[in-house]
């Protein structure tokens, strides 16, 4: 299947050999996790792998419920160039971090729901469990004129049939770990490449 512009984002990173595998592999986009999770990162660690991050991938901070302050703070510091909010925050909330600092927005939304917000520059379809790894239809999304990031049990194994769904980019965080929440080279390294090729 030809599909050359279909971006990957690697999501959880939070050490050193992380950006190291990521500078390698080079995918589009990589998310630092500052919601609650096993790949949980703080500000002050996310500045330091920031600076060692190639400058051709752009950083995505992911997020729930979180304080529009803090991400504004990160934004405007260059840590982050996008958010990726996980928390069903409310209109008002968008409204806010939008006058705060204007950062590109992606909303994680289930892909079974039938209705998802406007209010953002980007979708993201997870499975009915979010951050769980378990993988669904992903020919059955619903109709979006947002660009579609398509997560939710992405890995080597079901790669075509996830790239079948023709998503503006896939997002992959276990899909690229042998063991829970820590990333492995070769997996990033396949993954990226099968997307390249695909």
């Amino acid at each position: 299947m030809d599909n050359p512009a279909v971006r990957i984002k690697l999501c959880g990173l939070y050490r050193e050999r992380d950006i190291d595998y990521a500078n390698e592999a080079k995918p589009d986009y990589i998310g630092f996790v500052f919601a609650e999770s096993v790949r949980q990162v703080d500000a002050k660690t996310v500045e330091a792998l920031r600076r060692k991050l190639n400058p051709g991938i752009t950083p995505v901070g992911v997020f729930q419920n979180a304080e529009i302050a803090e991400i504004a703070a990160l934004y405007r510091a260059g840590v982050i160039e996008i958010a990726q909010l996980h928390g069903g925050e409310p209109g008002e909330y968008i409204r806010r971090l939008r006058e705060a600092c204007n950062i590109p927005i992606i909303r994680a939304v289930k892909a079974a729901d039938a209705h998802f917000p406007s209010d953002c520059d980007y979708i993201l379809f997870d499975s009915a469990v979010p951050g769980s790894g378990q993988s669904y239809d992903y020919t059955s999304l619903p109709k979006t004129e947002k660009p579609v990031f398509l997560a939710g049990g992405v890995g080597l194994h079901n790669i075509k049939a996830a790239l079948a769904a023709k998503p503006f980019a896939i997002d992959v965080s276990s899909g690229v770990e042998r063991e829970r929440g820590v990333k492995d080279r070769e997996l990033m390294l396949a993954l990226v490449k099968a997307v390249r090729e695909a």
